[in-house]
């Protein structure tokens, strides 16, 4: 048996079932939407688009378009369901780690993909504050 010579490129079963079914993919309407954000990261073309609408407090709607590898659409498929019906405090709160332990890991050398979701949780969760305090 020969090693491998090099980093092996592994994705788990959870992080190919929301590559391949990602949920809550498209985008909402106009009038649903009280925060969003646009996140890319230039070093490798990914990019991440993420509407939240907001009720009481509690993010009950959120949708994603993504472009890029599989871990960055598995990531952000599991970013939304993690934060949808979450408080504000409470999705402002996930964090890289907890979105690949929720996939079961990813490679490290697309750990980077997770950071996609999160930031965009974030800008998207300023969207919606900036938007509240008008």
């Amino acid at each position: 048996m020969q090693n491998a010579s090099g980093p092996v490129l592994y994705y788990t079963d959870e992080v190919i079932d929301h590559f391949s079914q990602p949920r809550n993919v498209g985008e909402l309407p106009r009038e649903d939407t009280d925060g969003y954000a646009c996140i890319g990261d230039p070093g490798c073309g990914d990019e991440m688009k993420l509407w939240i609408g907001v009720r009481d407090g509690i993010i009950g709607k959120i949708a994603f378009k993504s472009y890029g590898c599989p871990g960055a659409i598995a990531t952000s498929s599991m970013l939304t369901e993690l934060a949808k019906g979450k408080a504000i405090e409470e999705a402002a709160a996930i964090s890289d780690d907890d979105v690949i332990n929720a996939l079961g890991g990813i490679p490290e050398n697309k750990k980077h993909c997770s950071l996609l979701g999160v930031q965009a949780l974030q800008a998207a969760l300023a969207d919606y504050r900036a938007r509240s305090a008008r």
